[in-house]
Order: C-alpha cells, then sequence, then structure tokens
C-alpha cells in the first residue's frame, strides 16, 4: 500500500558529486481508505482514498483514482481525482481536467484546467489590506516614459 519511489534530482550538484535522490511517497490501493492525521515532509500522491488532516512539506498529488477527504496544508498542490476539505496552499493549485474540488482554497494561484471541476471559495493568501493605495500610471505617462520622449 505505502512505496517510496526514487525520483532522480538534476543532475550536477554545487559540489560536484552526483546528487543523491528524493523520494515520493505514493499511498496507492484501489479499496484502500486511510484516516487519521498525515505529517509529510516533502511530497506525496495519493491514489486511494484518505481521509482526516494533511501537512505536506512539498507537494500533494492526488492521482486520478484518488480520493481526498481532508483538510489540507501543503505547498504546492496538482488535483487529477477528487478532493472535498479546506486547502491552504503557500505556492500553486491545479485541477486538471479529471479533477473535482468541493470546498475553499486559499492560495495565490489557482489554474483550473478545461473539464476540471471547482465548487467553493478562492482566497488570495497575500491580499493587499483594505483602502491600501495602489500606484496608478496614466496611460500617456507610460507611453512617453516607453518611448524616452521627455515630456
Amino acid at each position: 500500500m505505502f512505496g517510496d519511489k526514487k525520483i532522480p534530482e538534476r543532475p550536477g550538484s554545487e559540489n560536484g558529486s552526483a546528487p543523491s535522490p528524493t523520494a515520493l511517497l505514493t499511498i496507492v490501493g484501489e479499496r484502500a481508505r486511510v484516516e487519521g492525521k498525515f505529517d509529510v515532509a516533502d511530497s506525496i500522491q495519493i491514489e486511494c482514498e484518505v481521509g482526516g488532516e494533511l501537512n505536506v512539506g512539498g507537494k500533494l498529488v492526488i492521482g486520478e483514482k484518488g480520493v481526498v477527504n481532508a483538510n489540507v496544508q501543503t505547498v504546492d498542490a496538482i488535483i487529477r481525482g477528487r478532493y472535498e476539505g479546506n486547502m491552504v496552499a503557500t505556492g500553486d493549485v491545479e485541477i486538471t481536467e479529471t479533477g473535482r474540488v468541493h470546498g475553499n482554497v486559499q492560495t495565490d494561484s489557482l489554474v483550473i484546467s478545461k473539464g476540471g471541476f471547482f465548487n467553493g471559495n478562492v482566497t488570495k493568501m497575500h491580499e493587499e489590506p483594505a483602502g491600501a493605495p495602489r500606484q496608478v500610471f496614466p496611460i500617456d505617462e507610460m507611453r512617453v516614459a516607453q518611448q524616452g520622449v521627455p515630456s
């Protein structure tokens, strides 16, 4: 059910020695269901049913056969299967054409591919405070600056 896949790092490290591979924890099982609180330091790929709470230090990949009903904190997420819950992602979230999401997502980058499904709310991670002044440039001044013509 649990497996470690070795993913080779890019060749060439700073000291010239061969880099060590990183592990991608994979949970697989067509009828497997696991539930609980999971703290994963690196990345994880899920190809079964998982419930509870997930804290992922790298990338969360929910495969096409994966079903996740959990509150998630992660860096990046790729959702190819089904996800239900509240997600906080400090990096990118991608819902592929086979992905189905029901819940709330807090991130600065959300991509939904054609055919992907999202039902919930999106909150921007680093939203500017209300009433904060935004820098505004009149179009004519921008054109002058781009052409290098003094005003």
